[in-house]
């Protein structure tokens, strides 16, 4: 019982570490393209325009899939370790 609680409780801390993670990801890649906006500002397109296909393309990307590794990573550890301890 003891170990279904630990695996509960478990997730439950990565999940939030995961959550704090994607949006501080989603607001340091916000911010850079804000401020790459404001360096270049292409013509004809407002900032909102630019972020907004910026982020698209971010969610898009292999970057946002990575933090998937916050589950599975400490998973096989545990498991690694109840298996070679076993």
């Amino acid at each position: 019982m003891a170990f279904v609680r630990l695996i509960v409780f478990g997730f439950l801390i990565l999940g939030v570490i995961y959550i704090c993670l994607a949006f501080y990801s989603q607001s340091v890649r916000r911010e850079r393209l804000e401020k790459r906006w404001a360096k270049e500002q292409p013509d004809g397109v407002t900032q909102d325009e630019y972020v907004d296909k910026g982020m698209v393309e971010y969610h898009a990307s292999f970057r946002p899939k990575l933090l998937w590794l916050v589950f599975i990573v400490p998973s096989i550890a545990l498991g690694t370790y109840v298996y070679l301890s076993n």
